[in-house]
């Protein structure tokens, strides 16, 4: 395994923007607001070939061991613990501060490998900013500028030469089959006590205060034999009441895992009923074409009556994802995880199939001979021929003639054909119409001299008449 590099500093002294540097991506939000980063997020540093290394990034420490920030403390303590080497980022521009203080005695006392990093030494004089770091009594330390990319080499260097061979580090494979499932809702609906219930630890940051995730963390897990990548993301609110910087970006997190991922699992809270976010969220997952599997969460908290009355809502809301499969499950006490797994492994295998041209033809003859097209001004749609498009969703192109004119029923009604001929259950199967050139559509039709005197012809019997 990879040696894992964590790290580690107080609220808002740039870890998730040195994150993005040294991984050369974006998947950390930054903003300047402290406390952003909350759980912890992988990343793998590629910028030494020969060396590569996971990096950990965390959110700050404040001093605060109740709450959010008691619980973003204890994350970042625990990637501290398991890491190979600490960097400990501090703020040069601010100095030492009392939590600077108590994290490097924290540090200290669990003998934790460890290397000063000062961060935000642009413009301003580097050796005099980590002057003022001597008190800590580090032989040496790095000064960078994470935001400007500067100071990283140096950083590397340091870095790769306290790194051991081998580390603790997992990395996220690239393994074609894992199944990539995203948990998407609402705020507080239970996604990262889902995960935390499948994953048996507290990898994710659980509360009752709605908004607790705000980046999408991707971890990987084996159950019953079979490779799953779980991806928490933030909850999605109405456009109306988001009104931070840090929640937009949170939103379209949850969107690009909604594009990555192939099975999406829309959590509802069982006590609230569907409510119009929930279907404002459900057509984002159809907007993208992904599986769909329908997770009625808090379930073990209802009478016999509020059970029955949140079936009927059921049934009456989500008439326009009738293909989904719903399964009730309790996050918290872990029941219905079972039924929700083989949920998710139907809609996977239906959203993944491959189709054949044959059969696709086939099946098209087959739905056309059962109930052809309306007449359109005169004219009857022709559907010639049909093969697959793709998978993820299921993709079916149609050649014929005269498809523009084609009614929205009709497309549902070869949606609901295929999806049953095809025993297609959670995914959605999407079509591609494709007309023919018309021939002689940029022709002029000229006439030959014959032709234009019968013209004549016909013109003066048809005024004398």
């Amino acid at each position: 395994m990879l040696p894992l590099v964590a790290l580690v500093g107080r609220p808002n002294v740039g870890k998730s923007t040195l994150f993005n540097a040294l991984t050369r991506t974006r998947d950390a939000l930054v903003h300047d607001e402290p406390g952003v980063t909350r759980d912890r997020n992988y990343g793998i540093c590629r910028l030494t070939p020969e060396r590569p290394f996971v990096l950990v990034d965390t959110g700050g420490i404040g001093g605060e061991e109740e709450g959010l920030a008691g619980a973003t403390a204890r994350q970042s303590r625990a990637a501290a613990e398991e890491a190979d080497l600490v960097l400990f980022v501090v703020d040069g521009r601010e100095g030492p501060s009392s939590l600077d203080d108590e994290l490097m005695q924290w540090l200290r006392r669990h003998s934790r490998p460890t290397l000063l990093v000062v961060n935000k030494t642009d413009g301003i004089d580097a050796r005099q900013a980590i002057a003022e770091f001597s008190r800590y009594g580090f032989d040496d330390a790095s000064a960078v500028s994470s935001a400007h990319r500067t100071g990283i080499d140096d950083l590397l260097d340091d870095v790769l030469a306290r790194l051991p061979e081998e580390g603790s580090g997992e990395v996220l494979d690239d393994d074609p089959e894992r199944v990539r499932i995203a948990f998407i809702g609402r705020p507080n609906v239970g996604k990262s006590t889902l995960v935390n219930r499948l994953l048996g630890e507290e990898r994710m940051i659980a509360s009752d205060v709605p908004g607790t995730t705000r980046d999408s963390i991707s971890v990987d897990l084996e159950r019953d034999g079979r490779k799953y990548r779980l991806i928490d993301t933030a909850g999605i609110r109405r456009k109306g009441r988001v009104e931070e910087a840090v929640e937009k970006f949170s939103v379209i997190k949850t969107l690009q895992a909604i594009e990555e991922c192939q099975v999406a699992v829309v959590m509802l809270d069982a006590s609230e009923g569907v409510t119009e976010q929930d279907a404002t969220v459900l057509g984002a997952v159809l907007d993208a074409g992904r599986a769909l599997v329908v997770a009625v969460n808090k379930w073990d908290g209802l009478t016999t009556y509020q059970r029955e009355q949140v079936e009927a809502l059921l049934s009456r809301k989500l008439t326009f994802v009738p293909w989904a499969e719903n399964v009730r499950i309790s996050a918290v006490h872990g029941s219905g995880l079972r039924e929700l797994f083989k949920a998710i492994h139907r809609a996977h295998l239906s959203a993944t199939r491959e189709l054949g041209t044959s059969e696709v033809t086939k099946a098209l003859e087959a739905a056309y001979t059962a109930n052809p097209p309306p007449t359109v001004r005169g004219h009857v749609p022709k559907l010639r021929f049909a093969h697959p498009g793709g998978t993820n969703p299921p993709t079916v192109v149609i050649h014929g003639s005269r498809l523009k004119s084609l009614p929205q029923s009709y497309h549902r009604y070869l949606e609901n054909f295929f999806r049953k001929r095809f025993k297609l259950v959670g995914t959605p199967v999407r079509f591609v119409f494709k007309e023919g050139d018309n021939p002689y559509k940029d022709r002029k039709n000229e006439l030959s001299e014959r032709q234009v005197a019968q013209r004549r012809r016909l013109m003066r019997h048809v005024k004398r008449k």
